[in-house]
């Protein structure tokens, strides 16, 4: 089997998805993206591209390995988030070529359906409360909100007030046993990052995410001593050689690597495994398509230390497309009682409407993350 194509389409809401064509009429599906930089990575691909055409897609360890070590400059998430969503393809070929769901050539599921949790609220943690109890209506047993809008280095108590304030709202909303993770997305900065965590130790939070930004990943320790709840990050880190420094580190409960960014399947797999020999628990990041959430629970099915899945199914960047647009079974992904059920097809385990996806890509996007800046006028982390 040879690898004759590889097609990129651009669709909304802000995705890139990824088919890899063969000689022997097996094609495969990845997603491989940066939201925001999304042609960037399909100019990446097309560079790959040159390594991979006319070679066989089932060696899929030595074409990780072509890709990631052949060009000299390696890392970061362009390279390998386009790494990724080729892996993905390449193991959806190998899994239809099967017969088999990938998770079967990993060995072999350990579960069958993993709990999952509900973004609520947008980018500005407002009206979250609301969007809380929908979800528990919908059957979620965990929802994430984000804690806070723009937090200077040292902030005022103005808005650490405002914080607990949508916090206790949601949890007055849901109840004490509702798991509740709060997001920092990396806009708090150390020195206030200390005063949120020692207030937030009584709401019981099922995990704090980016405490701060991973590239301080020397202070986590500290905050971890504050023990306001479980600590969780990794979305902006891209290969096991990251998550090695994570994790020699310590301090870090939950990794948070994207099946989509740090190298696909291949990789993930790997930065799992290093996290289960240190204990430490695996919450895989995805608040992207169904290629990419079908790539997740292929991963969920085999590591041991997997406890929860976010899925992006309704969450506010989903603007005029969602998930179940671009695939042909809209009960391909089995959301009961919180949970959602491993995915057992060929492949990745779900087959994609092409028909609808060329036809969105014509339409496209160029989606941008906001910009936001604090009031003297710096730019503030979004």
């Amino acid at each position: 089997m040879k690898i004759t194509r590889l097609t990129t389409f651009l669709v909304p809401p802000r995705w890139l998805f990824l088919r890899i064509d063969t000689d022997a009429g097996i094609s495969g599906w990845g997603e491989p993206v940066v939201e925001g930089r999304a042609q960037t990575v399909a100019a990446a691909v097309d560079e790959l591209a040159d390594y991979l055409i006319g070679k066989d897609p089932r060696h899929i360890e030595d074409l990780w390995n072509v890709m990631y070590r052949g060009g000299f400059y390696r890392g970061g998430p362009i390279l390998m988030s386009a790494i990724a969503g080729i892996d993905q393809a390449l193991w959806d070929i190998k899994g239809k070529h099967h017969g088999v769901p990938v998770h079967e050539l990993l060995g072999g599921p350990v579960r069958q359906r993993i709990r999952v949790y509900s973004w609520i609220g947008g980018d500005r943690p407002a009206d979250t409360a609301q969007a809380a109890k929908a979800a528990v209506e919908r059957g979620f047993t965990a929802v994430k909100m984000n804690g806070t809008e723009e937090m200077h280095f040292v902030d005022s108590y103005a808005k650490v007030d405002r914080v607990l304030e949508n916090v206790q709202a949601v949890r007055d909303a849901v109840g004490p046993h509702i798991g509740l993770g709060v997001d920092f997305h990396g806009r708090v900065h150390k020195p206030m990052a200390k005063v949120l965590m020692r207030e937030l130790a009584p709401y019981n939070l099922m995990f704090i995410e980016e405490p701060i930004l991973s590239e301080h990943l020397e202070a986590i320790p500290e905050l971890a001593a504050i023990g306001a709840a479980p600590i969780a990050l990794g979305e902006r880190l891209y290969t096991r050689y990251d998550f090695k420094r994570v994790l020699q580190t310590g301090g870090v409960d939950i990794i948070q690597p994207d099946p989509s960014h740090a190298g696909g399947i291949t990789e993930t797999r790997k930065i799992a495994a290093m996290a289960e020999a240190y204990d430490v628990a695996l919450a895989l990041h995805c608040p992207l398509g169904p290629i990419a959430l079908a790539a997740n629970l292929q991963l969920d099915a085999v590591c041991h230390n997997a406890f929860i899945q976010e899925q992006g199914l309704g969450i506010h960047y989903n603007a005029g497309n969602d998930l179940l647009d671009y695939v042909t079974d809209r009960e391909v992904f089995a959301y009961e009682s919180g949970y959602v059920t491993i995915p057992g097809g060929a492949g990745l385990g779900i087959e994609i409407n092409e028909a609808y996806v060329t036809e969105r890509a014509q339409v496209g996007h160029r989606w941008r993350n906001p910009l936001w800046r604090h009031d003297d006028g710096s730019v503030a982390e979004w």
